[in-house]
């Protein structure tokens, strides 16, 4: 992603709208209350987690990016009704293995990107295609409605329509048309094969246990280019602590991680982050995006495994600072190996 030259000044100069607005939208700030249930939820334990990022470049140009939203609404614009430039979309998509502590291991995507030739073209490299195929993948796990984690939904189904998808239960309408089979001309949106698999829905506040170990909780939040709602994933690590993995963290990392800390048998004990963690998405690092780093220092994480919305200049302040921050490999596409990037892995 180029963000170089894109401050929180220009998004606002471009979309037209006020820095309340814009911060409502983003949710970097915004803090959730969890209801005051007796005991923590006991999801169990995992022997390990392995992530491949498969793709961690949503968009190619975000200053490209912010103008197509500007002009068609801003922050507040239906995504479903942005003129996106075909040309500008890549995706976020990971593939996640857990192994249990019987020895099985079950494999799953987090997300399935935006544009469908760039991710024919990620899966190819990775195996992914061949995954689907053979139904070594189990389930594909949507985070959230926007565009670079769902629009590219076609290339998943093209090789296994009958997959189970995970959403949060606050997709609005157009995303279900869309799992359905849909096509959005004006926001380059398709999606030519219908899913004929189950589609299950997470509602919010609740914890879901997926496996033994591996946990869903979906945070209810309202985010920019009228989306609702983002589902992030623990894992709790024998002998490690908790891993948390998140697709881009709108709900924000205190708000996410305090809710481990707060509701989750294990909290107490955090080992790792990774994810898309939307501090600096598109540009530098403002004074807010820097408390949010700063305050990130508490939870003493062993491992930093950020991407994606994360953002060069949040990164380049955990580096700072002295975090565990993971390196990676800068190929593929990836602008820098200060972090995890396409096509790179990490085992937890």
């Amino acid at each position: 992603m180029k963000e170089k030259g894109i401050t929180r000044r220009d998004f606002l100069k471009i979309t037209g709208v006020s820095g309340a607005a814009f911060m409502a939208g983003t949710s970097i700030s915004r803090t959730m209350a969890f209801a005051d249930t007796p005991g923590k939820e006991d999801f169990g334990e995992c022997k390990s987690v392995k992530i491949k990022c498969v793709s961690e470049v949503g968009w190619i140009d975000g200053q490209k990016l912010l103008k197509d939203m500007g002009a068609s609404g801003g922050p507040k614009a239906n995504q479903w009704r942005v003129n996106w430039d075909p040309k500008n979309s890549g995706g976020c998509c990971n593939l996640i293995e857990v192994e249990t502590l019987d020895g099985k291991k079950h494999k799953f995507l987090l997300d399935t990107g935006w544009n469908n030739d760039y991710m024919e073209a990620v899966y190819k490299r990775e195996g992914i295609d061949k995954m689907l195929a053979n139904k070594e993948i189990e389930f594909l796990y949507i985070s959230h409605e926007h565009f670079d984690h769902f629009f590219g939904l076609e290339t998943t189904l093209k090789y296994n329509p009958e997959i189970k998808i995970i959403i949060p239960s606050t997709f609005y309408d157009e995303g279900y048309h869309f799992i359905e089979g849909a096509e959005f001309m004006r926001a380059k949106a398709r999606n030519r094969i219908p899913h004929k698999g189950e589609l299950i829905k997470h509602e919010p506040a609740k914890v879901y246990k997926i496996y033994p170990g591996c946990a869903s909780v979906t945070f209810d939040l309202p985010i920019v280019v009228r989306v609702r709602g983002e589902q992030s994933l623990y894992f709790n690590v024998k002998d490690k602590g908790l891993v948390c993995v998140t697709g881009c963290c709108h709900q924000n990392v205190i708000t996410y991680v305090d809710f481990a800390q707060k509701k989750l048998a294990g909290g107490e004990s955090l080992y790792a982050l990774y994810g898309g963690l939307h501090i600096a998405p598109v540009g530098a690092l403002n004074p807010e995006g820097e408390k949010m780093v700063r305050d990130m220092g508490k939870y003493n994480f062993k491992k930093l495994a950020c991407n994606h919305c994360t953002g060069v200049s949040a990164v380049q302040k955990m580096v700072e600072l002295g975090y565990p921050v993971v390196k990676g490999s800068a190929r593929y596409g990836s602008q820098s190996d200060l972090y995890l990037g396409n096509g790179d892995e990490i085992v937890f």
